[in-house]
């Protein structure tokens, strides 16, 4: 079925129409130019394999993701759709606020949480096999192909800068308390100061005070 339930949240978003389709870019340049348009099948997958990387990169910075599937379909209720599942559901929320509304390649990105949480339920197996009679018009997931080392290779990459970023939030939250600890010690002093600074001058207000009396009493012990 084309309609499918939007959840209120979801391990999966959706990344809406993101892709560019090799075909329709095609199909869109055949019908500009009124000429036949050939697909240089080599550059489409180099442009494919720099659009996952980007995407990849860019949604691991919200969490770990457990799966990223990018549409192969060439229905319109389809093509260019991106998934992204992640092992945490606060982690997808996040990446929906952030990436909702952004834009990639000139255009704005449309996101929403997803009701596919298992993927082998929603691809097509016959597309897995290379034997799907429907072909791109199919109403299951066709997933573009990706090699597991470059997979493995993003996951070791965004690891460590998911590390790198938890030891640079670890030495902000370091400085900043040691900051607040400067400060706390800081107003201590100067409150002291303060109080020092008030008994200082009663003391001086009181020797005043005793020197103005002793004073008066010598002119009073003189006039008598």
């Amino acid at each position: 079925s084309r309609l499918h339930h939007r959840p209120a949240f979801s391990p999966t978003i959706l990344i809406k129409h993101v892709y560019r389709h090799p075909v329709r870019l095609a199909e869109l340049q055949q019908a500009a130019t009124a000429g036949e348009t050939v697909i240089d099948e080599q550059k489409a997958m180099e442009d494919f394999l720099c659009f996952f990387e980007d995407f990849f990169l860019e949604l691991s910075k919200f969490g770990r993701i457990d799966a990223l599937h990018v549409c192969d379909n060439l229905g319109d209720h389809m093509i260019g759709h991106v998934y992204c599942k992640f092992f945490n559901e606060e982690d997808a929320s996040d990446a929906l606020q952030v990436m909702n509304g952004r834009y990639y390649d000139g255009r704005r990105m449309e996101v929403e949480f997803s009701p596919v949480t298992d993927f082998r339920e929603a691809r097509c197996r016959d597309f897995d096999e290379d034997v799907c009679s429907r072909g791109g018009f199919c109403n299951f997931l066709h997933v573009k192909p990706v090699p597991p080392a470059l997979i493995r290779s993003l996951e070791e990459e965004s690891e460590v800068d998911r590390r790198r970023e938890e030891d640079d939030r670890r030495d902000r939250e370091r400085e900043e308390r040691r900051a607040r600890k400067r400060e706390r010690r800081e107003r201590r002093e100067r409150k002291r100061s303060r109080k020092s600074s008030r008994k200082s001058s009663r003391s001086r207000s009181r020797s005043r005070s005793r020197s103005r009396s002793v004073t008066s009493d010598d002119s009073r012990s003189d006039r008598d």
